[in-house]
């Protein structure tokens, strides 16, 4: 496509010099593409000439189409609205171009100019609960910008951040020691995340009851959820954690173990996956060295009461507590020590945590603290902050209230409805059963991704899981079905003996669609670059939706098998199957897998 793009822009040169006299710099030409309700594939904007050639924007646009459509073999045709001069490419240039395409494998790095060095830190879930459909939108995330950030070169590392201490996870450990009479994930039949997410929300529970009760013997609200026994408990339990006291450590072991093996369990199902894990527990003692470091530089100071605090006022921000009057951590101390191991083990250039918007203070507290400290990868942290996901009555998840929509639950329900509307369609001739079970998996989890992923990461989205696996429409299952469509077309092939081809320079003439097909797949390259630069899978699914329609159209409009040219059978074999290698490759840029026959 920029090879193309360049001859345009060589040819719109010469125009100008034969046609006005003037000369314009390559880089002062902007080509964009047509909009869909004009004949044409690229369009110049003639506006920003009028002052260097002296003529209106459409007097300028009429007398450079002309003479491209007079002497630049590239050009067919032209129209002129107002100020834009859209351009028609002549067949033989989209037909060496698909040649070009059809000749390059599959995942060929894509020019960027980006960082190359890169650490994805996602997913950092607590130890005291499940994964939710929040986590879900958080990994898919991370996942897809990881792997989109791969496919133009970079070394890209993923991590994960487990969140295994701190008072939260007192929490869950206190309702258990309290409420739990040693039952065990195997005792109760169910996984260990939610198992210890169970005695989370009832430590809340009791808890409410708690401060209710001190309430009505006339105690304030913020006092009595500071006096509450459990929350006394709770913190004394954290305090004996990081005084090493042999019993609490035993039982934060145990639970913590049960939770690993239910959020392992969580992600092989939903495909993701990390290089290295850290956890809290390991990272906030360095955190809090560095805390005592910056006392010592003078860049933090203590309170009256013995708490360290940063003033980052000078930084648009406010003072933040680094370190608590009772010694123990909050959530910035280990934050600085994971940066800093971070920073030992990848040598990044580029550090992005994938982390809701409700933490846009936290991560601007962060890397301002780490610049206080005067160290060199402050810089390289970049906060990739995703809105929140909505439920449909618009109510808000609360894990302590047990209002979440649980991560594993939500799978199977898609894969349910996924299955329901497959079977509504019919299409399941042929397939065992043991196929069934893995198509309605990949339906149902690409349709989970795609429509957690194709709205920009910055903005707020509401979830509804029957839309989602709507075989029509911009869902998953629709990009899906047209890969499927074309894995059965490709199948025929063989069996009809197409002879497969990439040279199509005899061919004369192309389709509308068929063209329009080309200039989408050429535009791979741009689309992912786009996406790396703005970390937006949103990007690439538009892209892969876009591919999916066009190929829709071109199979209902133009004959493949019916075609008696031989000719121009294998060159829409080839363009067929062109399209199912951009499709593919698009969706396991989004952790999305396609299926062969559904």
């Amino acid at each position: 496509m920029q090879q193309l793009e360049q001859t345009l822009k060589t040819a719109l040169q010469a125009a100008a010099q034969a046609t006005f006299g003037q000369e314009i710099p390559a880089a002062s030409l902007v080509l964009q593409p047509t909009r869909k309700d004009f004949a044409g594939s690229f369009t110049l904007v003639t506006f920003p000439l009028t002052k260097a050639f002296g003529k209106g924007p459409e007097q300028i646009g009429q007398a450079l189409g002309e003479w491209l459509k007079a002497n630049a073999p590239a050009v067919r045709g032209y129209n002129v609205v107002k100020g834009f001069l859209n351009l028609e490419i002549a067949d033989a240039e989209w037909l060496q171009l698909f040649g070009e395409l059809a000749r390059q494998p599959a995942g060929a790095p894509v020019p960027f100019d980006g960082p190359r060095n890169v650490v994805v830190e996602y997913s950092s879930p607590n130890t005291n609960k499940p994964l939710h459909l929040g986590h879900l939108r958080n990994n898919f995330l991370g996942y897809s910008v990881a792997e989109i950030l791969k496919a133009t070169g970079a070394t890209v590392s993923k991590v994960n951040l487990v969140n295994d201490r701190g008072i939260h996870i007192c929490k869950s450990m206190l309702g258990y020691q309290r409420f739990g009479h040693g039952e065990t994930p195997d005792s109760a039949g169910i996984k260990g995340d939610h198992l210890v997410g169970h005695y989370y929300v009832l430590f809340e529970k009791h808890y409410r009851e708690e401060i209710k009760q001190l309430e009505s013997e006339g105690v304030a609200n913020d006092i009595a959820k500071r006096q509450a026994p459990l929350m006394l408990d709770a913190q004394q339990m954290l305090q004996q954690w990081e005084a090493g006291d042999e019993a609490v450590v035993t039982l934060w072991r145990q639970m913590n173990g049960w939770v690993y093996k239910g959020h392992n369990s969580t992600y092989a199902n939903i495909g993701v996956d990390f290089d290295k894990f850290y956890y809290e527990s390991g990272t906030y003692l360095l955190g809090k060295e560095r805390v005592q470091e910056g006392l010592g530089k003078g860049v933090f100071f203590n309170k009256e009461n013995g708490s360290v605090w940063v003033d980052l006022q000078a930084e648009g921000l406010d003072e933040k507590l680094l370190l608590r009057a009772d010694g123990t951590s909050v959530y910035i101390t280990q934050d600085l020590g994971t940066a800093e191991l971070k920073y030992e083990d990848f040598g990044y250039d580029s550090s992005i945590y994938v982390i809701a918007d409700e933490q846009n203070y936290h991560m601007q507290v962060l890397q301002a603290t780490l610049g206080k400290l005067g160290k060199p990868y402050a810089a390289a942290i970049h906060h990739l902050s995703y809105g929140m996901v909505d439920l449909p009555n618009g109510a808000k998840m609360k894990t302590r209230e047990g209002t979440v929509v649980d991560a594993d639950e939500l799978v199977l329900e898609v894969e349910e409805a996924a299955k329901a509307a497959t079977l509504e369609k019919g299409k399941t001739e042929g397939l065992s059963e043991e196929e069934l079970t893995q198509l309605y998996h990949t339906l149902g989890l690409g349709a989970l991704k795609y429509y957690l992923l194709k709205v920009d990461p910055k903005k707020r989205m509401l979830f509804n899981p029957a839309e989602s696996v709507r075989l029509e429409g911009d869902t998953g299952p629709f990009v899906q079905y047209s890969y499927a469509r074309i894995s059965s077309i490709r199948r025929k092939a063989v069996e009809q003996g197409v002879v497969e081809l990439t040279d199509f320079s005899q061919l004369t003439e192309l389709q509308p669609t068929e063209q329009e097909l080309i200039q989408q797949l050429a535009g791979y390259a741009g689309v992912v670059a786009e996406a790396a630069r703005s970390l937006s899978p949103a990007v690439v699914a538009q892209y892969a939706y876009d591919v999916a329609k066009s190929y829709n159209r071109f199979y209902t409009e133009v004959p493949i098998f019916n075609e008696a040219d031989p000719l121009k059978k294998a060159f829409r074999v080839a363009l067929s199957a062109k399209t199912a290698e951009t499709i593919k490759t698009s969706l396991g840029l989004l952790g999305i897998d396609v299926p062969e026959r559904m």
